[in-house]
């Protein structure tokens, strides 16, 4: 789907849903799980039960690693021909139309996928970090398809096994977006649905994350307390349309580094 650009503004008049997944009424937080996936595609979660320390300590290893010299950063970078997506890739040139962003993917789980050859060693704790995080944005996704599957009048578990079960992949994609003094003519990532099931978004606070929603293009705003939960083209099929794969893209700072 195209859509035309319009000059990287937006309409501010309404914010993504919010969830609180610490409402111990649990079918109250199903439904609205299910609801903002229904309408939106996207929402906000906050007592998601991941610490923020170790949300802090996660931003940090992922600065520290981008602020490493080029020839570091390319000691992981994505082999030149390879079909696969695991590696650091960069694109900072001012041509217009084109990316502004650089990117560091590498699988997370199950153990056996992990090519360890592509996690940073410098920084050091990088990888403890990583770990920890993985086993807590593990809990958290599935709960929400949990909530997801219960929507679909089907077992917490269908989703999880639908998308692969034991052997579904965890995929950690860093990206960095560097002041852009060219703003107009670059975006950090042009516009898309993820082709995944479900994105786990943590982001510092510069805001640059967009949604297209009834004609428009909206700002997901910055809570620094919240994890954003973005649906993809899987659960869209995996749903039969029920669940909406969110257009989104991300837009860039003349002045301010943004990270997710």
């Amino acid at each position: 789907m195209e859509v035309e650009r319009d000059q990287h503004t937006s309409l501010l008049a309404e914010t993504i849903p919010i969830v609180d997944l610490s409402n111990l009424d649990e079918e109250q937080v199903s439904r609205a799980v299910v609801k903002a996936s229904e309408e939106w595609g996207i929402f906000h979660v906050v007592n998601h039960g991941i610490p923020m320390d170790l949300i802090g300590r996660l931003k940090e290893v992922g600065a520290q690693f981008f602020d490493l010299p080029e020839t570091e950063k390319n000691a992981v970078a994505k082999q030149a021909g390879s079909k696969d997506f695991e590696g650091y890739t960069t694109n900072l040139e001012y041509v217009k139309g084109e990316i502004w962003t650089e990117n560091l993917f590498h699988r997370i789980w199950p153990p056996s996928c992990i090519n360890f050859s592509y996690w940073p060693k410098n920084p050091p704790q990088y990888r403890e970090v990583i770990e920890d995080y993985t086993k807590e944005t593990k809990k958290l996704s599935e709960r929400v398809l949990g909530y997801l599957s219960e929507g679909l009048g089907l077992p917490r578990e269908a989703l999880i096994q639908g998308l692969g079960g034991d052997s579904t992949e965890y995929v950690m994609r860093i990206n960095n977006y560097p002041p852009d003094p060219e703003p107009d003519l670059t975006l950090g990532v042009p516009e898309h649905t993820d082709i995944i099931g479900i994105a786990i978004i943590v982001t510092n606070e510069v805001s640059g994350l967009q949604i297209f929603k009834d004609d428009r293009w909206f700002d997901v705003h910055y809570i620094p307390t919240a994890i954003t939960v973005n649906i993809g083209d899987q659960i869209l099929r995996l749903s039969n349309g029920k669940y909406k794969n969110v257009l989104h893209r991300a837009i860039v700072d003349k002045e301010k580094k943004r990270m997710s």
